[in-house]
């Protein structure tokens, strides 16, 4: 069975993350969304909060894709997380080459601890590239519109959590 490891805050989840786990399901059987607990970045969604989200998010696209998604939280370096899982590869999203700097280092720290578990870069698509996460929770504190860059589950809990419900 071949498991992949899909890491990130996820907070919360947006249209391109949601794009990458498309994507990642034709290289995989199952699919672990690793959703990270970060207290350096202050997350906005408690845990609980992003894991349900994911969750929501994900139930059509595995039900289409026939391949068994399921959100794990972790805390731990995301090496152990996949090996934990079970995951051969680590599948990472990339947005723009600023990205890509980053991800190389983390890929060469990565294989110098486990050379079993391979790293997949996965491209945004270009109407996705853009999209980030803070930006998105920035433009919805400032009442700008979200729709393009969020579902509309995703949209009324921030808005929810914002108090612009």
């Amino acid at each position: 069975m071949r498991i992949g490891l899909y890491p990130g805050t996820f907070d919360p989840v947006t249209v391109g993350h949601i794009d990458i786990i498309q994507r990642a399901c034709s290289l995989v059987d199952k699919l672990v969304i690793g959703v990270a607990i970060n207290r350096d970045k202050g997350p906005l969604f408690s845990l609980e909060e992003r894991v349900a989200m994911i969750e929501a998010e994900c139930a059509e696209i595995a039900e289409k894709c026939g391949v068994e998604i399921v959100a794990h939280p972790f805390e731990n370096l995301l090496i152990h997380c996949a090996q934990e899982v079970g995951a051969s590869m680590i599948i990472r999203g990339l947005r723009a080459v600023a990205d890509f700097e980053y991800e190389y280092q983390m890929v060469g720290m990565n294989r110098a601890m486990n050379d079993q578990i391979e790293t997949v870069f996965l491209m945004a698509e270009a109407q996705h590239q853009a999209i980030a996460s803070k930006l998105v929770k920035e433009i919805a504190r400032l009442d700008g519109n979200i729709s393009k860059f969020v579902t509309p589950r995703v949209e009324a809990a921030l808005m929810a959590k914002l108090g612009k419900a």
